[in-house]
């Protein structure tokens, strides 16, 4: 299979931007045929000259109910291409669109699938592919990073559902974890997986239970005036993933509300991009 049977008719700039539906016969789960029953990536790719080998899936928020395409998306991706690094903004699906667990999962699974597939063709090292989450998004990347395991590919013919999900490294920018708690923003887990879900569910879905030695490095940031996700959710993901040695790094500002984005003009915490790109740097998915 190549690169141009998974990319759709919609290519917003051919130089720099490829829309891609992620499943050509129809998503899992699918209800319908319309655009709303397609989820697809937005790989935004940087310029030649400046171009990186490193991409990052990119999971907008909404409360499991919407995407916050542009602060949470566009000018993510915006950023990333700046300093080389590849992009691809998932629209997955929602509440908003019908849909609730497992597919938001399953989309970003496919996603990280589809970049790690194309890899090769995109300049792309394919053990320097991760995912990025805000608020729900962040929940949805942090599922990435902890249910890998839980593949529910069992036998397919399809070329990208043979490919490792596994995300090689993780940033969840003010990210719901906790589920079932008073830190919980209930409004994602609603969405997700209903008011009534029982224990089972949602104890699978409170990631700082599926922390495991298999889960990536991570780059969290929060801020203590966040009262709709309470950083609480990434201390305790920090907590976790600390016990099991993997490396990470947790910044808590002290100003702020939920859903800042690149928290451009906030003095003080607009400094966390930085943060992250010295972490990646640290890390080695990104050169100095």
């Amino acid at each position: 299979m190549t690169f141009t049977h998974v990319v759709t008719n919609a290519i917003l700039n051919a130089a720099e931007q490829k829309q891609i539906t992620l499943w050509e016969q129809g998503a899992p789960n699918a209800l319908g045929t319309e655009d709303k029953d397609k989820p697809r990536i937005t790989v935004w790719l940087p310029d030649k000259n400046n171009a990186v080998d490193m991409a990052v899936v990119v999971c907008p928020g909404g409360g499991y109910g919407g995407l916050a395409l542009d602060h949470e998306g566009k000018q993510i991706a915006e950023w990333f291409n700046s300093f080389g690094v590849t992009a691809a903004i998932l629209e997955y699906r929602h509440r908003g669109k019908g849909y609730g667990h497992p597919n938001p999962m399953l989309d970003v699974q496919r996603a990280i699938r589809t970049v790690r597939f194309n890899a090769k063709d995109w300049g792309i090292d394919p053990s320097k592919i991760g995912v990025m989450g805000f608020s729900a998004g962040g929940h949805l990347a942090s599922t990435a990073g902890t249910h890998f395991h839980f593949d529910n590919v069992k036998e397919s013919s399809d070329e990208i559902d043979k490919i490792n999900c596994r995300p090689d490294f993780m940033i969840l920018c003010y990210p719901v974890i906790l589920f079932d708690t008073k830190f919980t923003h209930r409004g994602s887990q609603k969405n997700l997986i209903g008011a009534d879900a029982p224990k089972e569910l949602v104890d699978y879905y409170s990631n700082e239970k599926q922390v495991t030695e298999k889960t990536p490095p991570t780059f969290i940031f929060f801020t203590n005036e966040d009262t709709a996700v309470p950083a609480e959710n990434g201390i305790e993901f920090y907590l976790a993933l600390r016990k099991y040695k993997i490396p990470a790094e947790l910044h808590i500002y002290q100003k702020g509300a939920h859903g800042q984005g690149l928290a451009k003009n906030q003095r003080g915490n607009e400094t966390w991009s930085e943060l992250c790109k010295a972490w990646l740097v640290n890390n080695g998915f990104l050169k100095k």
